[in-house]
């Protein structure tokens, strides 16, 4: 299960802007900072719930909506609230789902298949084993329509990197997230999710100096994330 809940975590050079609405980037760093409780982290997971409601419709409204439930449900994850996060989750797949009524896109395929990965490590073996493939198949779905989607393409890498033996490939995994910033469009915790799970590879093939490397990369972009802070202790 931790093996598990490291794919949460899951990319560098700072893209020069970012995609993602203003207005919605408080909710998402406040993740990966990971300084505030999540009661501390829901009055602003609100706010700017409400805030995509007032700005956008349609489809959109639906991918921001599905964005803000899958960041709430880490935040209940980090602490190991488990019944808090699976509710976030599945309003984040529904959410997800009524985008792709509406209008299929990469964006609705990447939250769909984050919520249900999240899903995987907070519910029952079980589902895992019947959702779990699903991944996989949406974050490709979502390379369909836009083959510069970073985060499709994390999804698909990370699976070699934080799999349970003897299902990773640490090589493989990192030549396959490598190559990610050269060809794909990167938000900074695309930036930040690839530099950790590169650091992350090169530290359990016993290779410091290359995790070290990766690593301080990820901290530049979230000096006070958990994950990365261990690995740094780690080393």
């Amino acid at each position: 299960m931790l093996l598990l809940s490291l794919f949460l975590l899951i990319p560098g050079v700072y893209a020069s802007s970012e995609t993602l609405p203003d207005w919605f980037l408080p909710l998402r760093d406040a993740i990966y900072e990971q300084q505030l409780t999540a009661d501390e982290i829901e009055p602003l997971y609100r706010e700017i719930s409400s805030r995509a409601r007032f700005a956008l419709s349609g489809a959109d409204l639906y991918i921001a909506l599905s964005r803000c439930e899958y960041m709430m449900g880490r935040a209940y994850q980090y602490e190991d609230r488990k019944n808090e996060a699976i509710t976030r989750y599945d309003e984040g797949i529904k959410m997800a789902e009524r985008a792709l009524e509406i209008k299929p896109s990469a964006e609705a395929w990447v939250m769909l298949a984050e919520n249900i990965s999240q899903s995987c490590v907070v519910r029952p073996v079980s589902y895992a084993m019947t959702n779990g493939l699903k991944v996989e198949k949406y974050a490709k779905n979502a390379l369909a329509l836009d083959s510069k989607n970073a985060a499709a393409k994390i999804l698909i890498a990370v699976r070699w990197v934080y799999a349970p033996s003897p299902f990773n490939n640490y090589r493989k995994g990192i030549e396959m997230l490598s190559v990610i910033p050269n060809e794909s469009n990167m938000e900074k915790d695309d930036m930040f999710n690839t530099n950790l799970a590169i650091s992350y590879a090169h530290i359990q093939r016993k290779n410091s100096a290359e995790g070290r490397h990766w690593l301080q990369r990820a901290l530049e972009l979230y000096p006070t994330n958990k994950f990365a802070q261990s690995l740094k202790n780690e080393l």
